[in-house]
């Protein structure tokens, strides 16, 4: 299991709190607005954000901050994978790191934290939708957490001119 640091002291992943929001809003919104890595088109508002935090957490499902030496440099939470009754076990997960944060392992510290806690919330199976835009980072990142592909949609979103494919990855978590 990940360890959940608390200490303010270097990097640390914990449960997000409302404060966290804008700094979470700025780190996604800057995705939205300069990459294909996100299909959304429009950030979502604060408003939105605390939406999102409250009703994930209602769930029981976890919605998680990465802060370094004190400084909010990512998030990472998941959702239902689809609504029917019978999906109830399958989780989508959603990671992003600032770009000043990456490439210092606190993605994998990150993910493989959502993973112990979507284990808890007695989550099965975790499925990643990642933009196939040619950056294969996130796709490094969830094989070193377990995922494996487990399939390609083609031609599935268009932004900024560019028609992309998502590739799935799944990771099943123990019982």
């Amino acid at each position: 299991m990940s360890t959940i640091v608390e200490n303010g002291e270097g990097p640390q992943v914990r449960d997000t709190r409302t404060e966290n929001l804008p700094t979470i809003a700025a780190i996604y919104a800057d995705y939205v607005d300069n990459t294909t890595v996100t299909f959304a088109e429009t950030a979502p508002t604060l408003a939105d954000w605390q939406e999102r935090l409250t009703d994930t957490t209602a769930r029981g499902l976890p919605f998680l901050t990465a802060e370094d030496h004190g400084e909010v440099v990512g998030m990472a939470y998941c959702t239902p994978w689809k609504t029917k009754t019978a999906y109830r076990y399958t989780a989508e997960s959603t990671i992003y790191l600032s770009p000043a944060a990456a490439g210092r392992g606190l993605g994998t510290t990150l993910l493989t934290t959502l993973l112990d806690r979507c284990t808890t919330a007695g989550i099965r199976e975790v499925i990643a939708v990642i933009a196939d835009n040619g950056n294969k980072a996130s796709e490094r990142l969830h094989e070193r957490c377990g995922f494996t592909q487990a399939g390609r949609l083609t031609g599935v979103g268009v932004k900024h001119g560019k028609t992309l494919d998502t590739v799935l990855l799944q990771r099943s978590l123990p019982a």
